[in-house]
């Protein structure tokens, strides 16, 4: 079960099913905060849709993240590949920019 990058990992249909269902409602709010764009909407409420745009990457981000823990990572110690806990800590720096 490798991931990231080049490697590939094969998810679970539900899985697969919730990334994709938080991947659509975040591509709705991008698609409303264009149309608040087109419409001439005040610029604090396009920001605030905006905050609520990175929540939602935010929380995909953590959802991928502990999938990513409790599958890739924890396969990769077990097979002996502690490289893996080198590339984790790169990824959280990554995110906590």
């Amino acid at each position: 079960m490798d991931c990231c990058c080049h490697k590939t990992k094969e998810r679970e249909k539900d899985e697969i099913q919730d990334l994709i269902h938080h991947l659509n409602r975040i591509e709705g709010q991008v698609r409303g905060v264009k149309a608040m764009i087109e419409n001439d909407r005040y610029c604090v409420d396009i920001i605030t849709q905006v905050s609520a745009i990175s929540a939602s990457l935010n929380s995909f981000n953590k959802k991928l993240l502990a999938n990513h823990i409790k599958s890739c990572v924890v396969e990769d110690i077990r097979q002996g590949d502690d490289v893996v806990v080198d590339e984790l800590c790169q990824l959280i720096q990554k995110l906590m920019k």
